[in-house]
């Protein structure tokens, strides 16, 4: 076991052989990088007893934390049966101070934006939390930042409108309340599946968000993951909004013709081969099975 500011760290360590007996240390092969390593190299999760070579799981751990926004870090192997999750101990333990520091802000920010009871001041400056009353689901309430003391919908997070909708109201902060919403030229927006605020510095108008993987316009928020050739610029109010070229638009299309494409010659290439293989491969199948039954047969008398 090792400690890393007063954290426990979960190592796999090989036992100690008696002396004199010269016996190899036993070697696992890790399932991210393939290749075995000794046990003293190795890591296991406590939730659900995989095995990792520790280097692997350190970077892992990185570029979760820097693309997961905050998401549960879940373990690395894709068919683990017990779909483990990365407890903060061991994530402490394995990346620096720094990284683990940024896991813990980005989770809490997940955590307010998740919590209906909890949403964030509009104020860019400001950033604090403040606490929704309960209310119906979907009607607007009356929220006070404690800190600065803005009074704003939890809605749509505008100035407070008792007696209008959230659509006919007006924004009465100029200073900040460009910033948010739905209009075209807002830089920050709200993802269409979970609500998460996004911002758009620079870039294409087609956006993923990292915390759901839902693909959408940032113009008007339509739906793109089915759009792979990317039709949805090609006319409408979004029309040549995309963000380039016609030329890279183009390329992008002819790189998913030619994929498919590809995929269809190998279907027909290995179909004619597979139909002339499997009489073949039914009386090698059929040949094993007349195997294990002759094996499992009580002698006769």
């Amino acid at each position: 076991m090792d400690s890393v500011d007063g954290l426990q760290c979960l190592t796999m360590t090989a036992e100690n052989p008696p002396s004199g007996d010269l016996i190899p240390a036993p070697l696992v092969t890790c399932k991210l990088c393939l290749c075995e390593q000794s046990l003293d190299k190795m890591t296991m999760l406590q939730e659900c007893q995989c095995i990792f070579c520790t280097p692997c799981l350190k970077q892992y751990m990185v570029l979760s934390i820097r693309e997961g926004c905050g998401s549960p870090i879940t373990c690395p192997d894709m068919v683990c049966l017990n779909h483990g999750t990365l407890q903060e101990t061991e994530i402490a333990c394995l990346v620096p101070l720094d990284e683990f520091q940024l896991y813990q802000r980005l989770k809490f920010e997940r955590e307010v934006h998740m919590d209906p009871l909890r949403t964030w001041c509009p104020v860019a400056d400001c950033q604090t939390v403040c606490h929704i009353s309960a209310g119906d689901p979907g009607q607007p309430v009356l929220v006070e930042c404690p800190s600065c003391h803005l009074k704003f919908c939890s809605c749509c997070k505008d100035a407070w409108h008792e007696e209008s909708s959230c659509r006919d109201s007006q924004s009465a902060m100029p200073e900040h309340g460009a910033l948010f919403g739905t209009d075209a030229d807002a830089p920050i927006k709200q993802c269409p599946v979970c609500r998460i605020y996004i911002e758009r510095n620079e870039g294409c108008a087609q956006m993923m968000c990292k915390n759901c993987k839902h693909t959408f316009c940032w113009y008007c928020l339509q739906n793109l993951d089915n759009d792979i050739f990317l039709r949805h610029y090609d006319k409408g109010p979004c029309r040549n909004k995309l963000g380039h070229s016609r030329a890279s638009v183009m390329w992008n299309r002819t790189q998913v013709v030619g994929i498919l494409v590809g995929l269809g010659v190998i279907a027909l290439v290995t179909s004619p081969l597979l139909l002339l293989a499997s009489p073949c491969i039914i009386c090698c199948v059929c040949k094993s099975c007349r195997g294990k039954k002759k094996k499992h047969d009580p002698p006769t008398t």
